[in-house]
């Protein structure tokens, strides 16, 4: 038996309702969801300056990639119209950079004096020497971590560090930190106040280097200041230690000096930008250093933490504004994982 169709009837209403339901006006200005024609390349290669300038409406994370070049763009070409000073720049950076292929980026915008500090962990100061002395190795991430402790091999999530290396390091950096316990004696006959800071003796272990590699050397020789508060949080504080039961006058160091030294830099600086890859220590040192002037003039953050912990590593820029370490309508970005 066949069946008869059903009569024409209209469609629900609550559903047309739900599915059909009108928008509000566009506010006029929005801007278009678009990506790059590559059609418009097929006579020349694309540039990295316009394939970035095309993701700028792409979405995602694309568009923050495109607004962070914009604001570093920015805070480069600033100069004070009354004494044409430059923004003053601080670069803040994990050691897992320098223990990449980064390390060779990071060194030419040191040498080609493109920032004005830099605030690292003892790993990224250490590992900077240490791929002077001997090279670090391409491995992968699921190395069984037991077999690599019996083949002396250290892994830095897929890149491998022979433990050879930092032993390399032991012979080379032992001999300055004697040197350098000896400077401080003598310094102390004139001045009993005398103490190494971190930036200072990071300053001579670059002059000590000698390697144009180096993002340490280039720092040293233009005089852009290292800031490391946490020093001895690595092997160069592995060999303090050992150092320190070799002599009966051992290393001090003034971590409170670098502080002023910083924050001196934020408050006289006619405009401060922050450029932070990575999060944890670095990132804030440099966010409080521009609360002493009630905040930075740009930012840009490049990291892949989530901010649902409260983490000041994960947290958006917005965050940093409500402490007063970026001021308001400052341009900023945080750059997320993904494009």
């Amino acid at each position: 038996m066949e069946s008869k169709p059903n009569p024409p009837s209209a469609p629900p209403a609550a559903a047309t309702e739900a599915v059909l339901k009108p928008s509000a006006p566009v506010p006029e200005g929005s801007t278009i969801t678009k990506g790059i024609d590559h059609n418009a390349f097929q006579d020349h290669e694309m540039t990295v300056s316009e394939l970035v300038e095309g993701m700028s409406n792409m979405g995602i994370q694309a568009g923050a990639i495109s607004k962070a070049v914009q604001i570093i763009n920015e805070m480069r070409a600033y100069r004070d119209p009354e004494t044409g000073d430059p923004t003053t720049i601080f670069l803040g950076l994990t050691s897992n950079l320098i223990s990449s292929g980064l390390r060779d980026s990071i060194r030419y915008l040191v040498q080609h004096k493109c920032v004005s500090a830099l605030v690292m962990t003892a790993g990224g100061v250490e590992e900077d020497l240490i791929k002077c002395l001997a090279p670090t190795y391409l491995g992968a991430f699921d190395l069984d971590g037991a077999e690599l402790r019996e083949k002396g091999m250290n892994r830095i999530g897929n890149m491998l560090v022979p433990n050879a290396n930092y032993c390399a390091f032991e012979d080379w950096v032992v001999p300055l930190l004697e040197k350098y316990a000896e400077r401080q004696c003598q310094e102390r006959e004139k001045d009993p106040d005398w103490c190494w800071t971190p930036s200072m003796l990071i300053e001579q272990l670059g002059v000590a280097i000698e390697d144009e590699s180096s993002v340490l050397y280039w720092a040293a020789k233009n005089g852009i200041p290292i800031f490391c508060p946490a020093l001895t949080d690595g092997s160069l504080g592995d060999m303090m230690f050992f150092h320190s039961f070799r002599v009966e006058r051992h290393l001090e160091i003034a971590i409170v000096r670098d502080l002023r030294k910083i924050n001196t830099m934020a408050m006289a600086a006619k405009k401060a930008g922050m450029i932070i890859l990575g999060g944890g220590l670095v990132k804030h040192h440099i966010a409080n250093a521009c609360l002493m002037r009630n905040g930075a003039d740009y930012a840009v953050y490049i990291n892949t933490a989530q901010e649902y912990d409260a983490s000041d590593a994960g947290a958006r820029p917005d965050e940093a504004i409500s402490w007063g370490k970026i001021k308001a309508g400052a341009p900023a970005v945080k750059v997320s994982e993904g494009l």
